[in-house]
């Protein structure tokens, strides 16, 4: 799996933690509250975001286990979250699913994962859930929309590129991109799950340029991947919506969809 930056995760995280779909968090926290110690693994948890974005909203009684591949950042986690009664850290290969911690495990949380994972991992994760009579909230997960306030002639050429590397290996087989939500609907609905999703869109305006910025030029590199565009108006185009985020009434959306998915006998009970 590609790794992250703990600089970009920080960055991003307002912008994660106002677009989450509050129907979503309370539809789990609800959840939960009809668990008997309810426990939480959050797969990919990178320096724990998902947990400081929820455990204020969750039922006190909620114990968490973060897991991650990637031990600089699961210590910086560990840094940024402290000792804690109610939260242990995991390393572990987020490919091996057989291998996933999920004894009494309640729900599986992650955030920004699934449109980086392949149809296999999402249908071989959904098995295994379904056999652990687990859950999944799975927030955050790009929906391939991206649009602005101010429109730029290359806009909708930057897109496709775009899309079209997410849809590029990230470390699981071929991504799913824009269609990691329908991909997972479809999987966990064959195995007898209720699942409700909603939209939870990042909105970023002036206040938030500096993430805009990373965003931007984070584009650069798919682009010139993908080569459908000369590097020369990439960066003319990166430069320009640049440009424009001080502009009045400048907004960016960039689509993501939550999901969270209940089995029939936590239905049930």
């Amino acid at each position: 799996m590609s790794g992250f930056d703990s600089t970009w995760l920080a960055l991003r995280e307002p912008a994660d933690r106002a677009a989450r779909a509050p129907a979503m968090v309370a539809r789990l926290s609800s959840h939960l509250a009809t668990v008997n110690t309810p426990r939480v693994l959050d797969i990919g948890c990178g320096t724990g975001s998902t947990w400081r974005s929820l455990a204020n909203a969750l039922p006190d009684s909620v114990c968490w286990t973060l897991l991650d591949h990637d031990s600089t950042l699961l210590d910086e986690a560990k840094k940024r979250i402290g000792e804690r009664e109610n939260v242990q850290f995991y390393q572990h290969d987020l490919t091996d699913i057989d291998g996933l911690p999920l004894k009494d495990v309640a729900i599986v949380t992650a955030s920004a994962l699934f449109d980086l994972c392949s149809e296999t991992f999402c249908a071989a994760l959904s098995a295994r859930l379904a056999a652990q009579s687990c859950g999944l909230y799975a927030a955050l997960n790009y929906n391939g929309v991206m649009t602005w306030t101010l429109p730029l002639p290359l806009d909708a050429q930057v897109l496709a590129n775009f899309n079209q590397h997410q849809r590029t290996d990230k470390g699981f087989g071929a991504a799913l991109g824009p269609d990691a939500t329908d991909c997972l609907h479809h999987h966990l609905v064959a195995h007898g799950f209720e699942l409700s999703c909603a939209s939870s869109p990042w909105r970023m305006d002036a206040g938030m340029k500096d993430l805009q910025i990373a965003f931007l030029t984070g584009l650069r590199l798919p682009l010139v991947e993908i080569g459908n565009l000369s590097p020369a108006q990439i960066d003319q185009w990166i430069s320009e919506r640049i440009s424009l985020i001080d502009a009045p009434d400048s907004l960016c959306e960039v689509g993501h969809t939550d999901l969270i998915a209940l089995p029939a006998i936590a239905l049930q009970a």
